[in-house]
């Protein structure tokens, strides 16, 4: 086997090029769009497409492009479960610290999907069932996670999805919500001021460096999470995402 100039396996190295090509490319894809895009001889990716395709990670479609295939499904599931497991004793310092419900979320795209949640332990409080999806631009962690790309990107998203108004106080027009991001990207931090729910305040943190983006948030209801308790909460919430950062890079 060659090892690539990282010191890694190249050919390992260029089968991931491929898929993360084809992720990047939202459905299906050609040989020669993948040769051009990754700058490998076609005949290269034909021999890493028909051994992904053996494995199940690429599945070739009728028309003969290819797209991502079942097999990854599998490992998405595995790594969104060790995600959550890595991010509990994070989400429970935060949970315990703020007194309300904290959770981390992903990018599902076009949607968020939370992949882990410690309650708080108040018997009035917030409850989002793991694996749920939601819309971004109306949430919490949604705003946080959107933050992180390109405005571009959030128009290709939210072009998917619509800006429905969930609440009288939902982001319903897109320039508003890239606004919104930009001032986001500034503060460090994101608030749903009842954009999901009536009566809910959130505040949510982007996690840095994380492989998918990603974010957490603490929310309750507006009674205790008032507007004022960014003061005491976002702080707690962002070392909460830095340590989560830290063990995802594999720092100590």
């Amino acid at each position: 086997m060659v090892e690539a100039k990282s010191g890694g396996v190249q050919s390992v190295e260029r089968a991931f090029d491929v898929l993360e090509l084809m992720a990047a490319a939202g459905g299906e894809v050609g040989l020669s769009e993948l040769a051009q895009s990754s700058g490998l001889p076609i005949a290269t990716i034909h021999r890493l497409t028909r051994t992904l395709a053996a494995r199940g990670y690429v599945r070739q479609l009728p028309s003969r492009r290819y797209a991502l295939g079942p097999g990854l499904i599998r490992l998405g599931d595995s790594a969104t479960r060790l995600l959550g497991s890595w991010a509990r004793p994070h989400l429970a310092v935060l949970a315990e610290k703020t007194g309300e419900t904290s959770n981390m979320a992903m990018l599902d795209s076009p949607m968020v999907v939370y992949v882990a949640q410690v309650p708080s332990a108040h018997s009035m409080r917030m409850f989002t069932e793991v694996g749920r999806r939601v819309l971004p631009h109306c949430t919490g962690v949604g705003k946080a996670i959107l933050c992180q790309l390109p405005d571009d990107e959030v128009r290709r998203i939210v072009g998917q999805t619509g800006l429905p108004a969930q609440t009288t106080k939902s982001i319903t027009d897109v320039d508003a919500l890239l606004s919104e991001l930009a001032t986001i990207r500034a503060r460090g931090y994101a608030i749903d001021d009842g954009e999901q729910e009536i009566g809910v305040r959130c505040f949510a943190a982007p996690v840095p460096g994380a492989p998918t983006p990603t974010a957490v948030s603490v929310s309750g209801p507006d009674v205790r999470v008032t507007a004022d308790s960014d003061a005491r909460m976002v702080p707690v919430l962002r070392q909460a995402a830095a340590d989560l950062s830290a063990q995802m890079s594999g720092a100590d």
